[in-house]
C-alpha cells in the first residue's frame, strides 16, 4: 500500500540519478509548437501588455461625433465634455452615443452638469459622483 514517497517524487523529479535523462541536441521544432517536458512558465503568460485607455472629447460640432464613436466601438472608455456645444447638438450627440453604447453593450452615465461617460461592456463603473456632488454643494 504505502510506497516510497519523497518531493521530489511528487513534483516529477526522480531521485534516482540514471532515471533522469537529458537531449543533447536541441530540439528542431518549430517556434510555434510548445516544447513536450518544457517546465519554465512565462508570468505574464495571459496578462496582455496593452493598458486601457480614456479617451477626452470636447466637441464642437454634431460631425465629431463619428470619431468618439470610434474609440467606444474600438473598446476604450471616453469621457465627452459639452461645454463647447450648444444644446440642440448636444442632445443629438447623446442620442448618437447612447446608440453605440447600446451596440457595444456598454453604458453611459452623466458625471458633471455637461459632462458624460461612456463606456464598454469591460468597464465597471462603481460609486455614485451626483451623489457627492450635491453633499459638496450643501457644505459650500
Amino acid at each position: 500500500m504505502a510506497g516510497k514517497f519523497s518531493l521530489n517524487n511528487f513534483f516529477g523529479m526522480s531521485e534516482d540519478p540514471e532515471e533522469d535523462h537529458y537531449d543533447e541536441e536541441p530540439a528542431t521544432q518549430s517556434s510555434s509548437a510548445p516544447e513536450r517536458g518544457k517546465k519554465v512558465v512565462s508570468i505574464n503568460g495571459g496578462r496582455q501588455s496593452e493598458t486601457s485607455k480614456i479617451s477626452l472629447f470636447e466637441p464642437r460640432l454634431y460631425s465629431d461625433v463619428k470619431e468618439i464613436a470610434t474609440q467606444l466601438l474600438n473598446n476604450r472608455a471616453i469621457i465627452v465634455n459639452f461645454t463647447q456645444m450648444d444644446n440642440d447638438s448636444a442632445k443629438r450627440v447623446v442620442d448618437f452615443l447612447n446608440g453605440t453604447v447600446y451596440a457595444v453593450d456598454g453604458a453611459i452615465e452623466r458625471v458633471g452638469d455637461q459632462i458624460f461617460l461612456c463606456t464598454p461592456h469591460n468597464y465597471e463603473v462603481s460609486g455614485n459622483l451626483s451623489a457627492n456632488l450635491t453633499k459638496e454643494q450643501d457644505n459650500l
